[in-house]
């Protein structure tokens, strides 16, 4: 009798610590947050795809709308201590989060990748996840500035341009009749940003900002310039949908996008979508700023949440899946081994084999944390010289002096 008991406490042991060792084998929740909700459904296939290759982690991608709209419900939740293991950010917006401590330094994580890999990605999208000698954010969806157009107006009007600022200016001057404004002049910090670049100059100068530098008053004159004149039509980073209806219909003919927005655009009926790589005005200083997000992780995240974080990043970075990546979203490949993986798709489209050649020119962005809050005063500057409220002098000069007290 007191074998058979025996025996049956034994077997309910047994069976409790195997009901302990399978509870402990559930795979670590890693809720994951992105700012892709266009193509929400190409990112949950990845993170399904990734759960059945294996059994440690299980990715819960989550849209939060636009960058934008992403970040103050980070902020909130980072707050509440509801923070997801992995997030997206824009480039300008993880530095001052990084400052703040709220991001792990995933440096340790990017040492132990093999040197081939690590060299295979292009240089700018490792330098704009860091700050201060330490990585924060990992690379994945980056882009490139370039000049969409209204190739079929341009074919039926007679008119090319040379893909320079100067050129542009005259371009549109003689593409202005019938009420067009041919260049859609837009109050957005990074194509102006690129725009100072292709003139060789820069808007931050070291951690300082430099919003009223030579190459940036020169490079909003000639946008107000051609505002006053009817040759560039102001527009508000609100009046997205607008912007694209008149460019569809041909009363804008030239747009500074992203590379990205080449999925959208060539979805406008009755448009022949031209691309072009950003205008670049001086020679030899043509360098375009990395646009994009980066993927990082909230320092209040496990230890296993963030392997598990960092594992879904290898996972999505492998040239076979950047490469369907690439071709859905048309971002950039950020790793040099993606683009022989895109070569059919390049010989369908080879504007956008020329447009993310721009990557070997590319830079980070500003990593300065205050820059974000420059980016603000830097767009409300925008619009006030381009609907001539101020002159451009007049509007970088009080931004310049904003962002410096």
């Amino acid at each position: 009798m007191r074998r058979a008991l025996s025996f049956r406490i034994a077997s309910m042991l047994s069976i409790s610590v195997l009901l302990h060792a399978q509870a402990s084998a559930a795979p670590v929740r890693v809720e994951f947050w992105h700012a892709m909700t266009g193509v929400k459904d190409t990112v949950a296939g990845y993170a399904r795809d990734f759960n059945k290759s294996q059994s440690r982690y299980e990715v819960v991608p989550v849209a939060q709308g636009n960058y934008r709209e992403l970040l103050p419900k980070l902020q909130a939740a980072l707050k509440t201590g509801n923070a997801p293991a992995l997030v997206q950010l824009e480039l300008t917006q993880f530095p001052a989060l990084a400052a703040a401590g709220q991001l792990a330094d995933l440096s340790p994580a990017v040492d132990t990748l093999p040197a081939a890999t690590r060299s295979d990605f292009y240089p700018a999208v490792w330098r704009a996840g860091e700050l201060g000698g330490k990585t924060y954010g990992l690379p994945w969806n980056v882009s490139v500035p370039v000049l969409m157009y209204n190739a079929g107006l341009l074919k039926k009007s007679g008119v090319s341009f040379a893909n320079t600022w100067a050129g542009l200016e005259e371009a549109s001057r003689k593409l202005a009749t019938g009420g067009r404004r041919p260049l859609v002049a837009a109050a957005d910090a990074w194509t102006f940003e690129a725009n100072v670049l292709s003139r060789g100059g820069q808007l931050v100068n070291g951690t300082q900002p430099a919003l009223n530098g030579p190459d940036a008053v020169e490079a909003l004159t000639q946008l107000a310039r051609m505002a006053q004149a009817g040759h560039a039509q102001p527009r508000s980073l609100n009046e997205a949908t607008r912007a694209a209806f008149d460019f569809a219909r041909g009363q804008n003919v030239f747009v500074l996008a992203s590379v990205a927005n080449w999925t959208d655009a060539r979805r406008l009926p009755f448009f022949s979508l031209g691309v072009a790589p950003f205008p670049c005005e001086k020679p030899g200083a043509c360098t375009v700023p990395l646009g994009g997000g980066t993927l990082a992780v909230p320092k209040v995240s496990s230890d296993q949440e963030q392997a598990g974080a960092v594992a879904f990043w290898a996972y999505l970075n492998e040239p076979a899946r950047l490469a369907d990546w690439v071709s859905t979203t048309a971002y950039a490949p950020p790793r040099r081994s993606v683009t022989p993986l895109l070569d059919s798709w390049y010989a369908k489209n080879p504007q956008l084999r020329a447009a993310h050649g721009q990557m070997s020119r590319a830079v980070p962005r500003p990593t300065t944390p205050a820059y974000a809050e420059w980016v603000k005063l830097l767009e409300d500057a925008i619009l006030d010289a381009i609907t001539g409220k101020q002159s451009a002098r007049a509007a970088l000069d009080e931004a310049q002096r904003q962002a410096s007290r």
